[in-house]
């Protein structure tokens, strides 16, 4: 054989087995086998590939931009399909709330209206707003619901006890939070400009106080709020284990501090997820669910004391993937309660991630929900 016939059919003697080697190396690997705490926190019939859901749970917990979940539910047509915790914690372990707080306090503004003893559209009874000539008199429970009230409010600050939040929760505020939020001016006309405020959840917490009693007395504030909440909300919900905070003037800490088992939360996410309703019986409007799950004129990612998954063309939304109808509880260091009505679905995450950093937590969560089927149009 010459050698030029030779070096044409060589290449085509090894041509199989390089197919065969490029075959095999472009194959993606297995995935990796689940542990068996992954496996066993998902029921046996969640209502989706048990191990995806499985999978997807998982990553909250052994990804290192998510991992430090402590607690992580997901409740599919009101039954829990998936629940797990971090070690150290458990199904009756209590995690504070930070803000998910306010969309409790939403609702319980939300009753109050209902009962007559708050109006949505008229100026709120603050005495010291009242003074003839003060414009922050104008003010409405709307406004201070949507977060657009126009008070002078700092939510952050470098270095951080300059934050009004930080100074109202722990430094010359925290006797009197309500008194601290209430005493700041306005910084831009009622109504014109959307500034996130866990002031103005606490003023809404002292607007509850003075529409269920008159005293001053810090006890009686505290037992009244406490009472409202618990045999309007907590128990018919069978919230069993919510501890609502109040400060030394008996104002409920609204904006910030309600500790609650991740299984309380779930129902209180369930709650929103029916309009409203537990057992067939209408806790709060329906008209006031969709009141809060409805964009503020400033910001249409924020309704009233709720987070949504809208943004305006060319922004990206909190929840990617999934569609403008889901809206969320969000809290400080990552606690999130996520309810998709299309896919009737709740999720609840808390733990500790730093801000700045949730995204991946949320493109976590968003994936989880994404499993799940749309439900059909009702």
């Amino acid at each position: 054989m010459s050698a030029r016939r030779s070096f044409l059919i060589l290449p085509l003697l090894v041509l199989p087995a390089l197919i065969a080697c490029s075959g095999q190396s472009s194959a993606p690997p297995p995935p990796a086998p689940l542990a068996e705490a992954a496996m066993k926190a998902v029921i046996d019939k969640p209502g989706v590939n048990r191990e995806a859901l499985a999978r997807s749970a998982d990553a909250l917990f052994r990804q290192e931009p998510t991992a430090e979940t402590r607690a992580l539910l997901v409740l599919y047509h009101g039954k829990i399909v998936a629940e797990r915790f971090a070690p150290g914690y458990h199904e009756n372990t209590r995690f504070i709330s930070w803000s998910m707080a306010k969309t409790v306090t939403g609702v319980m503004i939300g009753m109050l209206v209902a009962d007559g003893r708050l109006r949505l559209d008229e100026g709120v009874p603050i005495p010291a707003w009242q003074r003839p000539g003060d414009p922050r008199g104008e003010i409405t429970l709307r406004e201070l619901l949507q977060m657009h009230s126009g008070l002078k409010h700092d939510e952050e600050a470098d270095p951080p006890y300059e934050a009004d939040t930080v100074r109202m929760l722990f430094l010359d505020g925290r006797d009197n939070m309500a008194a601290y939020a209430e005493a700041q001016p306005l910084e831009a006309e009622p109504g014109s400009k959307w500034e996130y405020s866990s002031a103005t959840a606490v003023i809404l917490a002292d607007l509850a106080a003075r529409s269920l009693t008159t005293s001053t007395d810090p006890g009686e504030r505290a037992h009244v709020v406490g009472d409202y909440l618990r045999t309007r909300l907590f128990e018919p919900l069978g919230m069993k284990s919510m501890v609502p905070e109040f400060d030394a003037a008996g104002t409920l800490i609204g904006g910030s501090l309600i500790h609650g088992t991740a299984r309380d939360w779930a129902r209180f996410g369930e709650f929103m997820r029916e309009r409203g309703a537990i057992r067939g019986a209408q806790l709060v409007p329906v008209a006031w669910i969709d009141f809060m799950t409805a964009s503020s004129p400033h910001m249409m990612g924020y309704g009233a004391q709720t987070w949504l998954n809208k943004a305006p063309p060319g922004e990206a939304a909190m929840w990617p993937g999934l569609p403008s109808s889901v809206f969320s509880l969000n809290g400080h260091l990552g606690q999130f309660v996520v309810v998709s009505r299309g896919n009737a679905v709740t999720v609840v995450r808390l733990g500790k991630t730093d801000e700045g950093q949730h995204e991946p937590v949320r493109r976590a969560i968003a994936r989880i929900i994404q499993l799940f089927p749309k439900e059909p149009a009702q």
